[in-house]
């Protein structure tokens, strides 16, 4: 019976226990999580936080049963409700629907608690256990899912828009993220490339002059890649390189209206789940944090570290070019860039400084060759 395991199924299953154990010894080393999961293969009459309730979709009581237990008695409670095709992920304020790309195999549930025990959010270790197949961890070197093709896809998603959005380079270099159309220019006249205007808290009308401004001055460099965070239809307007938007911004946005435009479309990732949902959308680049805690945007998700950033980058690396962005200075851009990402955004480390020049420049030097990429 494994030990690391012996608590994590209600009932106690020994085989699954054993089947989780083996699994996770193939995962590497990870922190966990800040309470262990519990998961349930059948529903107990008093669910607790940190329970997971499993339910095959075809168990019409014991649906009910887990959505009347999970809500409101245990609002930390999580239900998935599974058959061959996927499953779907219900908590308290949000439901997740996971097409798997393959028949579930035995051992999913057994991936599930060892990717949870590596600390990963329910909805994340999801994503991660139907990407596992069965006796994936006697047959690889390195046994974590990457292959895109085995990964489920988010359930119920309209088409990508058509046309695509127009492509980024491989590799975007240092990416400064500026509060105004000045810093745009500073930076700019540095040497940088790609850079972000992100204004907050503007009257519309200075809003406007803000991105017409850091626009233009995009255009007085043929190789220049000008970002504008939020605001696309003033971005579409003014024939801006391109726009960044949010998880919660694909709720509203009409991304088709983006495309067409010309814009490229840089968007923003916290896990697994939410970079299949905007890998789906086939962005010019992806946004992966963040990779430490920052002050300087309020974040929902946690820091996710060197090692959740790498094992992105290794997944979508093959699917869009990646930025790294989150509390990343000059002491850590090596680090950071080891990941295999192609780009890093920066905030303080350059806004912040005493001399921006000076910041800049020393930023540049972990960035060799790319300044010319267009």
């Amino acid at each position: 019976m494994s030990a690391r395991f012996a608590d994590a199924f209600w009932p106690p299953a020994d085989e699954l226990a054993e089947a989780a154990e083996r699994i996770r010894a193939r995962l590497g080393d990870w922190p966990g999580g800040a309470a262990p999961w519990r998961l349930c293969v059948a529903v107990p009459d008093l669910p607790a936080d940190g329970d997971v309730l499993i339910v095959s979709a075809g168990d019409r009581a014991a649906q009910a049963r887990a959505s009347a237990a999970s809500r409101p008695a245990a609002p930390g409670a999580v239900a998935i409700e599974f058959d061959e095709q996927g499953a779907v992920l219900h908590t308290a304020g949000a439901r997740y629907a996971l097409d798997a790309a393959h028949p579930l195999g035995d051992d999913w549930i057994a991936a599930l608690a060892a990717f949870l025990d590596c600390g990963f959010a329910p909805i994340d270790a999801l994503v991660l256990a139907l990407a596992w197949r069965d006796g994936d961890e006697t047959r690889a070197a390195d046994a974590w899912p990457v292959d895109a093709a085995r990964f489920p896809r988010v359930a119920g998603l309209p088409a990508a828009p058509e046309p695509a959005f127009a492509s980024c380079p491989a590799q975007l270099g240092l990416y400064p993220v500026v509060p105004g159309a000045e810093w745009v220019e500073r930076v700019l006249d540095c040497g940088v490339r790609t850079v972000q205007l992100r204004v907050k808290g503007a009257t519309p009308d200075t809003l406007r002059r803000e991105i017409a401004r850091a626009v233009a001055a995009g255009r007085r460099y043929p190789d220049a890649r000008v970002f504008i965070n939020d605001h696309w239809q003033i971005a579409a307007e003014a024939g801006a390189y391109g726009v960044h938007l949010g998880q919660e911004d694909l709720e509203t946005a009409d991304l088709a209206a983006i495309a067409r435009a010309g814009l490229r479309l840089g968007l923003s990732s916290h896990g697994y789940y939410e970079m299949l949902r905007a890998l789906h959308e086939r962005p010019s680049y992806l946004a992966l944090g963040p990779v430490y805690a920052t002050a300087t945007k309020a974040v929902a998700a946690p820091p996710q570290g060197l090692a959740r950033i790498t094992r992105y980058a290794r997944f979508a690396g093959t699917q869009a070019p990646l930025v790294a962005i989150g509390g990343v200075g000059l002491d850590a851009l090596p680090a950071v860039l080891a990941t295999g990402v192609g780009s890093v955004a920066v905030v303080s480390a350059v806004t912040g400084a005493t001399d921006y020049r000076a910041a800049i420049a020393a930023l540049q030097q972990c960035f060799p060759g790319q300044f010319d990429n267009h």
